[in-house]
């Protein structure tokens, strides 16, 4: 029996064959980590960085574009131990199977960064990370302290940046290593000593950039809770822009960087001075304008200033007006009192008992002086005194008659 022939099928191009295959390794490998040990590797003029990553048993190539490694703080060698944040793909030009990074670390810091957030969560609802125990920092500062290495970088950089932005301000350094074993504990004795002392207005605690390994001396829980305990306001200023660590969540204020954290302690002296002229400036015009109000009221006030001769022609006239009033006021009322006295000397001449007696008429009055107004009153052989408008005499009742 003959063999039945195949059925025809498409016949795949080599360049389909690894487009396809990309695309299928594309599509079953998401995101992923690998970790490795670094070989082979090659930095491109292009900027690419080629190398491969294996272990005991097997290897792999990998692709770092410019793209991705120009986001990188360090430079991997050859042996590094290493940890890929990768994508699965095919070369297809030649057929190669390899990974594109996209991220790379040193092997560990993977633990290292759940550490980190273990500590930062745990200290964040201690309340050591609340807002409100920031501290403000003093506006003029009349003393610095570092806290940092003698031999840092990162202390000259300080230093020049104080000496730029306000000279006569004093700085204490507080010298302590910040990298290797028991940097922690000497951060944090020193960061305590500067609390004792008490010499300082605002501390500076500092140290240059690096991997995440030698930064990590300021992740440690001895030296937030250190920052945190200080009684002096302390700002931050560890490694790059871009790193974080946990003694910047501990500390009252982070800087980017440790010139920024100086830039942010030290008032700036040019700018101070600026300030002083522009206050000299509006305190000169607030006084020239209170000057010209002062002079115009000046003005205004000897305008209705008399001189002692006007002020005596003043007086005199016054004088002379009130004694002409004073005049005529008492010959008005010496006329009055005139009237009056008349008027009254008139009705007592109408009351007058004398003006009666004038007529004729007489006073009847006992011995007592009681004056007798009806007859009833009397007795025989009673003694009786008349009085007439002029003279007296004496009388004797000899009958009464009703």
């Amino acid at each position: 029996m003959a063999d039945k022939p195949y059925p025809p099928q498409p016949v795949l191009s080599v360049s389909d064959l690894n487009r396809m295959a990309r695309e299928v390794l594309e599509r079953s490998f998401p995101l992923f980590w690998v970790s490795g040990e670094i070989s082979n590797l090659t930095r491109a003029a292009s900027g690419h960085w080629y190398f491969s990553l294996k272990d005991e048993r097997a290897q792999v190539r990998c692709v770092m574009f410019k793209s991705r490694n120009a986001y990188l703080d360090w430079v991997p060698r050859e042996g590094d131990h290493v940890e890929a944040r990768a994508l699965v793909t095919l070369y297809e030009a030649r057929g190669d199977f390899q990974l594109t990074i996209e991220a790379l670390q040193k092997a560990g810091l993977g633990a290292l960064f759940e550490a980190f957030e273990r500590l930062k969560k745990r200290l964040d609802q201690e309340g050591l990370f609340d807002p409100t125990r920031k501290r403000p920092l003093p506006a003029l500062p009349r003393r610095i302290g570092i806290v940092t290495s003698p031999d840092a970088a990162a202390l000259r950089d300080v230093l020049t940046t104080l000496r730029r932005r306000m000279p006569s301000i004093p700085v204490i350094i507080y010298p302590t290593p910040v990298q290797g074993r028991g940097a922690a504990e000497k951060i944090a004795a020193a960061i305590r000593i500067a609390g004792d002392r008490a010499e300082c207005d605002v501390l500076i605690v500092c140290r240059g950039g690096g991997s995440m390994e030698d930064l990590w001396q300021f992740n440690e829980e001895i030296v937030a809770r250190a920052i945190a305990a200080s009684l002096i306001p302390v700002v931050s200023g560890v490694g790059h822009e871009t790193d974080f660590t946990i003694a910047d969540f501990a500390a009252d204020l982070r800087a980017p960087t440790p010139t920024a954290a100086a830039e942010m302690v030290a008032p700036e002296r040019a700018a101070l001075m600026h300030r002083l002229a522009q206050w000299q400036l509006q305190l000169r015009r607030r006084i020239d304008n209170l000057l010209n109000q002062r002079t115009q009221q000046l003005d205004y006030l000897s305008r209705r200033l008399l001189s002692p001769l006007q002020q005596v022609a003043q007086r005199k006239g016054q004088i002379d007006q009130l004694a002409l009033r004073l005049k005529m006021g008492m010959t008005r009322q010496l006329s009055q009192r005139q009237q009056q006295v008349a008027q009254l000397e008139q009705n007592l001449l109408h009351l007058n008992p004398r003006a009666v007696l004038e007529r004729g008429y007489a006073f009847v009055q006992t011995e007592s002086g009681k004056i007798v107004r009806d007859s009833a009153a009397l007795h025989p052989d009673q003694n009786l005194q008349l009085s007439f408008a002029r003279g007296q005499a004496q009388a004797r009742v000899t009958a009464v008659k009703p």
